[in-house]
């Protein structure tokens, strides 16, 4: 309407000059200035419009936690509500913990089992060393003995059956001095090697099994809000990421803007680029006297490819009549003043209004004075639906 106002000018000229001459005003002598005030309108409408993409569909989009079980069983207690504010690694829930508690409990028997068997094979050792010191001194007084033997059988003074006595207990004390050897190698390798190996394998066997345990106790990972928690005590814990326990909406990163999503149509994407200037109004902060309802930004980032023509493999062909329907340039705004991004309530609705300034020559200047008028019909609009209750949403321009 502002617009149809702004270039009815021609009409409103002749029809002053034919007032002036007396003539009446009838269809002939009004349709040059008729023409020219839809050829000027048609034009400011094209330059207003084309350079000026509008869209209804900007949100504030926000991030949320699904909180699910790592392991199975009913829920025992319950540490927080719907609407708590809960810090990273704060408790949320806890499920029934009997079965991991008796496999830590057995695992840490293993322990105690190791202990006793390193304090046994410990002694052991003794007892071979102390065999094989034993046997040394038998082998050796057999020897010593052998060899008084075969001294005085040299000499002839000797038997020689006592000179095979002797050789047999030589040999029986080097076998006994091989088993007690033998006795202590095995006591040391299970000292060294086996008990060892089997500590390790306990090790491991316990920290899987804290582990277990630790699931029992589910957690929070972030920071944030609690919300659509349905849990009550003895209810099984979800391990379904469709069919999570509760949802927590994470705090914002201090060093990450709040930003706002927008789609435009694809005939849009020839004007739209990377530094654009926006204003941004959402329902959430709406209000009657306007402040801080319509906030600067500009265009950060435009995604290089419309969703809907995406492909991905499956068990059918693909079918164009499937992808018929026309997706949206999809645009990233940044605030230009950062004490707006409070103002904004995570997944509000949004109108965004984008202005082309990038234009060079007497050309330039006037689409970008065009704006003003966007800029106009942008604060009427977001008025009007503030009056008349219905809010930001809808169509038109």
């Amino acid at each position: 309407m502002l617009e149809l106002l702004i270039t009815s000018f021609p009409v409103i000229i002749k029809y002053f000059l034919l007032r002036r001459r007396g003539e009446a005003m009838t269809v002939s002598n009004m349709k040059t200035a008729v023409f020219m005030w839809l050829v000027l309108a048609i034009a400011l409408f094209l330059a207003i419009f084309y350079y000026h993409p509008k869209s209804y569909t900007g949100i504030v989009p926000f991030r949320t936690v699904l909180v699910v079980a790592q392991t199975g069983g009913p829920v025992t207690e319950i540490f927080v509500k719907n609407g708590q504010k809960v810090q990273k690694g704060d408790q949320l829930f806890k499920i029934d913990d009997r079965s991991q508690k008796a496999n830590l409990a057995e695992a840490l028997t293993e322990f105690q089992s190791i202990d006793a068997a390193k304090a046994k094979a410990e002694k052991s050792v003794l007892v071979a060393e102390a065999n094989v010191s034993q046997f040394n001194t038998v082998l050796a007084l057999a020897r010593e003995n052998l060899a008084d033997a075969e001294e005085l059988l040299r000499r002839k003074v000797g038997r020689a059956n006592t000179v095979v006595q002797m050789r047999s207990d030589v040999q029986k004390a080097e076998a006994a001095l091989d088993a007690s050897q033998a006795q202590l190698s095995l006591a040391q390798t299970e000292l060294s090697d086996v008990l060892p190996a089997r500590r390790k394998s306990a090790e491991a066997r316990h920290a899987s099994s804290k582990t277990e345990f630790d699931k029992t106790e589910v957690r929070a990972f972030s920071s944030g809000v609690v919300t659509q928690m349905l849990l009550s005590v003895g209810s099984p814990a979800s391990r379904l990421i469709l069919s999570p326990a509760l949802v927590i909406i994470p705090d914002r990163d201090e060093d990450y803007p709040v930003r706002i999503v927008a789609g435009f149509p694809q005939v849009s994407f020839g004007v739209l680029h990377v530094g654009m200037p926006a204003e941004i109004a959402c329902d959430s902060n709406s209000n009657l006297t306007m402040k801080n309802a319509v906030m600067a930004a500009r265009v950060i980032s435009i995604q290089p490819a419309i969703a809907a023509g995406q492909l991905a493999p499956g068990s059918t062909l693909i079918d164009a009549n499937a992808l018929a329907s026309r997706g949206s340039v999809l645009v990233i705004f940044d605030l230009v003043h950062k004490e707006h991004e409070a103002m904004l309530l995570d997944g509000s609705g949004c109108i965004v209004q984008t202005y082309t300034n990038n234009l060079h020559g007497t050309f330039g200047h006037v689409i970008a004075a065009t704006g003003i008028i966007k800029a106009l019909l942008f604060r009427i609009k977001v008025w009007g639906g503030l009056m008349v209750g219905v809010g930001l949403a809808g169509g038109g321009h």
